[in-house]
Formats: structure tokens, C-alpha cells, sequence
């Protein structure tokens, strides 16, 4: 294991003040266009590995461990002019990854060998402010590596670096899906959003540096996609013996936005309607119910 010094250390604290100001001077001076998009999602956004690593050690802050909703966002760039092979690719990123993440983030091996990322290294990730950010490589081939949060850090998820060939250029790619990690991050993250366009701002900068890595240059700008997905998920669907004899037809209400009406609330789309929802109580689980045909709910 290794760990920064003192020294080393303060040097990160005091450049984060020039690091933010130097990456959104560039933020908002770029010639690279973003492409953003915005959609609701669904539990086919959940990541596709599942824990599979979990031999690996404990630790692990997990989306069930998150507060606010699943944002599962995409980042994406076509570099053009590269020599390089989608594996060589990644190769250099994981052995270089403060030359491709912006000045504001700084990643320090706190776990592993010296060295390129391996399988089961952990990370520090320093950024702005008190939100140091542990991660564990979880997953590494020769296209992609994937990191997850640790306690402590300001999200709980998983996030995936990966190159693929796109014609005669290279496509490279982030996918993260992620919780905010406390109540405190869900409110910068999801009702101020500033850590949010902070996020945006750094990984689109990282693709940007990643095509400068690669020896070429970043054709078309940035792809930005963004899927919410509301939690907890809905934990069933609908049987075919809960459905009624209309055509089926899912429509999805939480039981808690219902129920603030304070009166009895009459549905009658003459379809499925699935509902779902939590409670604010400890220890009691989300709740769901598929209820054909004519409801009335009494609050």
C-alpha cells in the first residue's frame, strides 16, 4: 500500500482553488461542442455487472447504499488520427490517469502494487473540497476497466472506462451509474445540481485529454447522456394473473405522491397500473402492488 505525504497532500488541498478556476476557464472557453441529453430511465439502466467482484474485500458503497435517484450517464468521444489500438488505448490511460483527468482531480494509489491499474487496486481521488473519493478497480480487461465507490465517497456506484474501434477511428467511453453517497451530496447533486455540472464538466474534459493521449483529436465533440431513474425500483412487474382482461398498459405512480392529496384518489384508466413507493420509516422496505382495472386509494 502507499499513501501521500504530508506535503504532497497539502500541495493537492492548495491547487484545488487554481484546478477549478483553470478547468472552468477552459470549460467555458472550449472549442470541443457537448452534446448533452436528459431522459428518464428504468431498471435496464442498473450497471451490468453485478457484484461480481465481490470477493474482493468489503468496503464497498453499493447503490443500495445511496440517497435520491440513479443517474446513469454516458460520455463519449471519436478520436480521429490515432495510431493507436483500443487496448493500447487503454493501456495509457490506466497507466496515466492524471494526465487525463483535469487539473481539479488528482488520483493518488492508496492500495496495489506501483505501476499501471490492476485488478484490486484502490484509489484516492482528491477534489474540491472535503470529498475525497476512495475507489476499488473492480473489473480490468485489455478494453475497459471499471472503478467502485468506497465508504466515504461523495457518490455510490460504479464507473467504467472503455475503448472500442468505430470505423477507422477509436471510440472512447465513460459510463457511471451512481447514487449521491449522503443527503448532503443529493442536495448538490440533484436539487442545486452543482456537483453535478461540476462531474459533467470533469469527465468531458477527461475525453477530451484521453483523445490528446491517443495522439489524435476528438472528431464531432463530446456526447453527454443522462438517464434518472427514480428509487427504490419497482421490485415486481405485473403477472399476467394481476392483469386485467383489457389490453396492458403500465403506468407509474408513486404511492407517496398519491397519498398527498389527503382524500381518496379514484383511477379508472381501464388498464394495469403499477403502483410503487417507500416509506420514510426506518427499516420498512419499498412497497409495490399491481392493481388491475377500477382503484380507489385512501390515504
Amino acid at each position: 500500500m502507499t499513501t501521500a505525504s504530508r506535503s504532497a497532500r497539502l500541495r493537492t488541498i492548495l491547487g484545488w482553488p487554481v484546478g477549478i478556476a483553470l478547468v472552468s476557464w477552459r470549460y467555458m472557453w472550449r472549442t470541443t461542442p457537448l452534446h448533452r441529453s436528459e431522459e428518464t430511465g428504468s431498471r435496464a439502466d442498473l450497471p451490468g455487472r453485478a457484484d461480481e467482484e465481490a470477493e474482493l474485500g468489503g468496503g464497498r458503497q453499493g447503490l443500495g447504499a445511496g440517497v435520491g435517484p440513479l443517474l446513469h450517464r454516458s460520455y463519449a468521444v471519436r478520436i480521429v488520427h490515432s495510431a493507436m489500438s483500443p487496448a493500447a488505448l487503454i493501456d495509457t490511460v490506466a497507466a496515466k490517469l492524471n494526465q487525463a483527468s483535469p487539473e481539479m482531480a488528482v488520483f493518488r494509489k492508496t492500495r496495489g502494487a506501483e505501476g499501471p491499474l490492476r485488478q484490486g487496486d484502490e484509489y484516492i481521488v482528491r477534489m474540491p473540497g472535503p470529498w475525497d473519493g476512495p475507489v476499488r478497480v473492480i473489473h480490468r480487461d485489455a478494453v475497459s476497466f471499471r472503478f467502485a465507490t468506497l465508504d466515504g465517497h461523495l457518490e455510490a456506484g460504479e464507473i467504467e472506462f472503455r475503448a472500442k474501434p468505430d470505423g477507422d477511428a477509436l471510440r472512447f467511453e465513460i459510463e457511471s451509474w451512481a447514487r449521491a453517497g449522503d443527503r448532503l451530496a443529493d442536495l448538490l447533486y440533484n436539487r442545486l445540481r452543482l456537483a453535478k455540472e461540476i462531474q459533467l464538466n470533469m469527465w468531458s474534459h477527461f475525453c477530451v485529454r484521453v483523445a490528446a493521449l491517443a495522439g489524435g483529436r476528438p472528431e464531432g465533440g463530446v456526447t453527454i447522456r443522462t438517464r434518472w431513474v427514480d428509487w427504490p425500483l419497482p421490485n415486481r412487474s405485473c403477472s399476467a394473473s394481476d392483469r386485467s382482461e383489457n389490453p396492458p398498459c403500465l403506468t407509474q405512480m408513486p404511492v407517496l405522491r398519491l397519498l398527498r392529496h389527503r382524500r381518496p384518489v379514484e383511477v379508472d384508466l381501464r388498464r394495469d397500473l403499477f403502483y410503487w413507493g417507500s416509506t420514510t420509516f426506518p427499516g420498512q422496505p419499498g412497497s409495490s402492488a399491481c392493481l388491475p382495472g377500477h382503484s380507489r386509494v385512501d390515504p
